[in-house]
């Protein structure tokens, strides 16, 4: 079996010493050490997620994180407005209409973000909408929406909820939680913050409790008061995943220990050089305007007689090399190349080199290097001081 190179948008690599972090024994989820890495943890993730706010941590996924941001804050019946430019925007819409609320969308082609007008214009038509759910970034479709521009509009309205899914994005691209007043910010272990899969974390603004002191929606485990009740006791409602909190914590100091900026400038770097590389094949193009390119993930059309998943099979089989296919209506039209988390220049360069080696093989001539040398250029250029 060739070594393995995982360049998908999550589950991502994990770097050796968090994995080791989940070798250590057990401990009594109800007594001081674990009080400790809960605590500690909790005030690391608060500098990643740039807030001053209540952060709660949950064993869950990312989408048991983005059901609590729903059930917490609304009540039956309520107009709220989701933003979709994706599955992972679609799925916030399924979850809304799930607990009943009344969901007003906007919906973008694959590639594209949000425009500000449009949101704008819905928001003013709309005036009854206590809600507005964003994707920051969707690794579907590879976009990263402009919070900045966004966030200003939803909050014209200062009593009006922000809720923002950053399950791939914190950690990767900057979110300045408070400066943007974001009420609700949902994300994930297992993307940029270096860690297994098995964590949601979520962070809640002042706004956001007054709105869950009102809110009748159904919630048991997903309970965010009794989550912050049992925090402030240095514990859990419900037995935790401790093992990947012990993972987490390690993960969060590695990234704050090489700096926060210099994890953005990173994925800026490793995303500038995909997209470039794959624009110097010729035969390939990017799925995503470079208006809204994400920096953690990029998806790409391959040429006409190219089947995106046979391509991938290809370079799995042929050089370890693992790629992510197209989820939702682009399932058997893209892939997906992410480059997200633990992920360095070396492993883009092993990427690229396999896409262009199989696309040889597969009838589309004169590529090697192309997009190598692309790469390297940007990676030199990052590297040279």
């Amino acid at each position: 079996m060739p070594k393995n190179y995982l360049l998908i948008p999550g589950p991502t690599p994990v770097p050796q010493d968090v994995l080791l972090e989940m070798a250590r024994e057990m401990i009594n989820h109800r007594g001081a050490e674990f009080s400790n890495l809960l605590k500690s943890s909790t005030e690391l993730l608060k500098k990643i997620f740039k807030t001053n706010n209540d952060v709660l941590i949950l064993t869950a996924s990312g989408t048991g994180g983005m059901e609590a941001a729903v059930v917490n804050f609304f009540s039956q019946g309520e107009e709220v407005l989701v933003g979709i430019c994706g599955v992972f925007g679609e799925r916030f819409a399924k979850i809304c209409k799930a607990y009943g609320l009344n969901v007003k969308t906007i919906e973008t082609e694959p590639g594209k973000g949000i425009e500000p007008e449009t949101l704008e214009k819905v928001l003013k038509e709309n005036p009854n909408i206590k809600g507005v759910f964003l994707t920051h970034n969707e690794t579907s479709t590879g976009v990263t929406n402009n919070l900045r521009e966004l966030a200003y509009i939803v909050k014209e309205k200062p009593e009006r909820l922000l809720i923002v899914d950053a399950v791939s994005s914190l950690g990767a691209i900057d979110l300045p939680t408070d400066e943007l007043k974001i009420d609700v910010v949902v994300t994930a272990s297992q993307k940029a913050l270096e860690t297994p899969p098995g964590l949601a974390m979520i962070s809640v603004s002042e706004l956001a409790w007054n709105y869950n002191e009102k809110a009748n929606l159904p919630r048991f485990y997903f309970d965010l008061k009794q989550a912050k009740k049992f925090l402030n006791e240095g514990a859990t409602p419900f037995t935790p995943a401790v093992s990947i909190l012990f993972a987490l914590r390690k993960a969060l100091e590695n990234i704050l220990n090489r700096g926060l900026e210099n994890n953005f400038k990173r994925h800026m770097v490793l995303g500038k050089a995909v997209r470039e590389a794959i624009k110097a094949l010729g035969v390939t193009r990017l799925l995503a305007d470079e208006r809204w390119a994400s920096d953690t993930v990029t998806p790409v059309v391959p040429p006409e007689n190219v089947n995106p998943d046979e391509l991938r099979k290809y370079i799995r089989n042929k050089f370890g090399v693992v790629l992510a296919g197209g989820q939702g209506g682009l399932k058997g039209k893209i892939f997906r190349i992410g480059h997200v988390g633990y992920v360095e220049p070396t492993d883009i360069l092993v990427a690229i080199s396999s896409i262009e080696i199989a696309l040889e093989n597969l009838g589309c001539k004169g590529l090697r290097g192309k997009g190598v040398q692309v790469a390297e250029e940007i990676f030199q250029e990052y590297y040279k001081d």
